[in-house]
C-alpha cells in the first residue's frame, strides 16, 4: 500500500475520506472518534504525504485496496466534500464493505453545478500558477464564509496551499469514476446514510443535499452557522451526530 494513512483507537472501523486536502482535514474530528472507534485517516493519491499519480486516478479502487491492506472487511465511511463523493460511489459499487455511510457536504458525480460555480472555478484556474491568488479567490466563495473568519482559517490556507503545490506536480491525469454516475443510481444506495451540511454552505452544495433528501432514505442534518468546513468549525457537533447515528 503506497498511500499514507494513520490508524488510531480501537473498535468498529471508521474510514475518513477527503478530497482537496489531507489528513489535517480531520484534526479535530478524528481524536474524538478514536475514543471509541478504530479511526483510519488517509491521504488520497496526489495529496498530503501520498505519492503523485502516475496514471489516471481511481479513488474508489484505491479505497478498496486500503481496506484490503488493513484487513477491514466492513467499515463506516465518513466522507467530506469530494471524499463524500468517493464514499457514495464506493457504497454503490461495494455495498457489502460498508456498514454505514456518513457524508459531510458531499460532492455527487453527475450533478450539474451552477453557472456561478463554473465561472468561479474558471477564475481560479486562470490565476494559476499564482497559488496565493488562487487561494484568495477560492476563499471568496460563499461556502467558506464561516471558516475564513474563524480561528481555523490558517489551517485551511495551509491545506489549500499544500494541495495546490502538490497538484502542480501531477502529470496529465484524469479521475476515473464508476459509470453511470452516482446521481443516476442513488436510489440503489442500501447503506444506512447520514448527511450533514452547514446551513451557510454554497447553494450548489445545499442542492446536492436536497437531491439526497429526495432520492435516498438518508437522514439529513443541517448545522446552523456552519459552512463547507463544518469539520473544522463544529467538530463536537459532528462527533455527537455521528456517534448517535452509529448507535441507532
Amino acid at each position: 500500500m503506497d498511500l499514507y494513512y494513520e490508524v488510531n483507537g480501537n473498535g468498529h472501523p471508521m474510514v475518513l475520506l477527503t478530497g482537496g486536502a489531507d489528513v489535517r482535514n480531520w484534526t479535530f474530528v478524528a481524536p474524538l472518534l478514536a475514543k471509541h472507534y478504530k479511526v483510519v485517516a488517509f491521504d488520497g493519491r496526489g495529496t498530503g504525504k501520498s505519492p503523485s499519480p502516475l496514471e489516471d486516478v481511481n479513488h474508489v479502487e484505491d479505497l478498496l485496496s486500503l481496506l484490503d491492506h488493513l484487513d477491514i472487511n466492513q467499515a463506516t465511511l465518513i466522507g467530506h466534500s469530494m471524499g463524500g463523493q468517493i464514499a457514495t460511489e464506493f457504497a454503490l459499487k461495494y455495498p457489502e464493505r460498508v456498514s454505514k455511510l456518513v457524508l459531510l457536504a458531499p460532492g455527487l458525480s453527475g450533478f450539474s453545478y451552477s453557472k456561478e460555480f463554473e465561472e468561479s472555478m474558471k477564475k481560479i484556474h486562470e490565476a494559476a500558477p499564482d497559488i496565493e491568488k488562487m487561494i484568495e479567490l477560492l476563499l471568496c466563495d460563499p461556502s467558506y464564509r464561516v471558516v475564513t473568519v474563524s480561528p481555523h482559517r490558517n489551517l485551511m490556507v495551509q491545506m489549500l496551499r499544500h494541495h495546490m503545490n502538490r497538484m502542480f506536480e501531477w502529470p496529465a491525469v484524469k479521475f476515473i469514476w464508476p459509470q453511470p454516475p452516482a446521481i443516476e443510481r442513488l436510489e440503489e444506495l442500501t447503506a444506512k446514510t447520514l448527511l450533514i451540511i452547514g446551513k451557510e454552505d454554497s447553494p450548489d452544495n445545499l442542492r446536492v443535499a436536497n437531491y439526497f433528501r429526495k432520492h435516498t432514505k438518508a437522514q439529513i442534518i443541517e448545522i446552523p452557522d456552519a459552512d463547507h468546513m463544518v469539520n473544522l468549525t463544529h467538530p463536537e457537533k459532528l462527533y455527537r451526530q455521528i456517534t448517535d447515528f452509529i448507535l441507532i
